[in-house]
């Protein structure tokens, strides 16, 4: 699985990560059932996995506060992938 992977353009070009670098390999870490190692690659996939799959539920069942709920996730995604692309990069 690991060789049909895309490469980052921005480390190819730049030479430094980009924030979304290491989603791939966590969710091929996912789909191998190794959890705690794909949240170490990258933090923000549990959140993203919960966020996509609410929105997915949304479609066809409707919640009364479901924009709050999406909106609420989507800044901890947020949140997520900044706090851990700083951590990335100071270290």
């Amino acid at each position: 699985m690991e060789e049909y992977m895309l490469p980052c353009i921005n480390k190819k070009l730049f030479g430094v990560d980009c924030m979304g670098c290491g989603m791939q390999r966590a969710m091929a870490l996912l789909f191998r059932g190794e959890f705690l190692d794909a949240f170490q690659m990258y933090p923000a996939i549990y959140s993203l996995i919960t966020l996509f799959l609410f929105i997915g539920i949304n479609i066809f069942f409707k919640f009364k506060h479901s924009n709050k709920i999406i909106g609420t996730l989507a800044i901890l995604t947020v949140v997520t992938i900044i706090i851990s692309y700083i951590i990335k990069i100071t270290n």
